[in-house]
């Protein structure tokens, strides 16, 4: 056991269970997805040691660098941003187009499409942030450039190679932007250290690993790994600002080695102000100007009183009963989400054209004691679809996904 690791006897107040719920939309043809949970876990209580060339801070527990992230008061930044993922996926080219995603008189400029690209190869974002009422991010392309824009209730898109502009209007006043009823959210950062402290467990080791430099900034390193055999994550490590607890790095790594699944992090970066003029938007001369759905709707018609509420409340039971055939196996980094659809798997030469060769480059057929099914991998998520209309998934192992099959549970 490490050193700045603690026994598995942790005391009872740092041990609880990390739950959580995920909403998600099925589709026929869209290979399942799902982004494993990461339960919070055994905290090292050890002070981080430098290494050599690295910054020399002072001696901090990772329990305290908890801390510290949840007590940022950062507010504004701007600054360089760049992000790389590999999740061992095929190409993914002219997949989107091929499905209708640019067309039907989409805008190239809607988020909801262009930041999809965002998943796969590297790339360098500007980033902008005022508060919680204003933010920019700019996708660098060659020349070209994409720009997300917030300010107040307005969220702005242009697309400087099409000249296609989407506005979306009253972006703040949806439901998501009101507290939840019924929760109390922790008042200081200590008590929500102690939340993380609630949720730990043994399957996880939190360590401060060392000192680096990123961005110019001295940083901790604080590295998360499973203690569980199964999971297909190594490691996830967040570099930590250490005059102000903001996280500048992230990089989570796949145990099949290579390069990490995300590697995200600042390459240069300023917490002061940014000036107004940043956020300020106008639709250049000529520029096709899509209106997003909401702001058509509010066009079209005036919307009853409490709709939102009411909808989202109709939604929920309507997803309720669609949860009724979820089932989660095990627990923390080893959790298996199994649905049962209760139809046989649509084969996939039924599939669109253009998805028939996506799913036979990532799709390899197995057996076992649950009979038959195909087998979707990548280099951190694996789902396994039955030919009975069963799927399981999770940031596991493909051993591990068998296994839960054959166990008929």
């Amino acid at each position: 056991m490490a050193a700045n690791e603690v026994p598995s006897e942790t005391p009872s107040e740092v041990r609880g269970e990390a739950r959580g719920e995920t909403r998600r939309k099925a589709s026929r043809y869209v290979v399942p997805v799902a982004v494993a949970g990461v339960a919070a876990a055994t905290i090292g209580l050890v002070p981080a040691l430098a290494a050599a060339g690295d910054p020399d801070l002072p001696e901090i527990t990772a329990q305290q660098l908890i801390e510290k992230i949840a007590g940022s008061e950062t507010q504004t930044l701007s600054g360089t941003f760049k992000v790389s993922t590999d999740l061992g996926l095929p190409a993914l080219g002219g997949l989107a187009s091929g499905l209708g995603g640019q067309g039907g008189g989409a805008s190239t400029a809607d988020p909801a499409q262009k930041l999809t690209e965002l998943v796969s190869g590297t790339h360098t974002l500007r980033l902008a942030a005022d508060g919680p009422e204003r933010q920019k991010l700019t996708l660098l392309d060659g020349s070209d450039e994409y720009s997300l824009i917030h300010d107040g209730d307005d969220v702005w898109a242009y697309d400087s190679k099409s000249n296609e502009v989407f506005h979306e209007k009253g972006a703040s006043e949806g439901p998501g932007a009101e507290k939840p009823e019924g929760k109390e959210l922790p008042a200081t950062p200590k008590e929500l250290a102690d939340e993380v402290l609630k949720a730990a467990g043994d399957t996880t080791s939190i360590t401060v690993d060392g000192t680096a430099r990123v961005a110019g900034r001295d940083a901790y390193q604080l590295v998360i790994k499973p203690k569980q055999a199964g999971s297909t994550v190594a490691s996830v490590k967040i570099a930590v600002d250490a005059a102000n607890g903001t996280p500048l790095k992230f990089t989570l790594s796949s145990v099949e080695g290579g390069k990490p699944v995300v590697d995200a992090g600042f390459t240069k970066v300023d917490f002061a102000r940014p000036d107004a003029s940043v956020f300020a938007f106008e639709a250049p001369k000529g520029a096709k100007v899509t209106e997003g759905a909401a702001e058509e709707a509010r066009k079209s018609q005036k919307l009853p009183e409490n709709f939102e509420k009411d909808f989202g409340k109709e939604f929920g039971e309507g997803f309720g009963d669609f949860g009724k055939g979820l089932n989660v196996l095990g627990e923390g980094w080893t959790t298996i989400a199994k649905l049962d659809t209760g139809a046989p798997a649509p084969k996939t030469d039924e599939a669109p054209k253009e998805l028939q060769g996506l799913l036979d480059s990532f799709g390899d057929k197995v057996t076992g004691k649950f009979g038959s099914g195909t087998l979707f991998t990548t280099k951190l998520v694996n789902a396994l679809l039955t030919d009975d209309g069963k799927v399981y998934v999770g940031a596991v192992t493909k051993d591990a996904l068998v296994e839960a099959a054959n166990s008929g549970k």
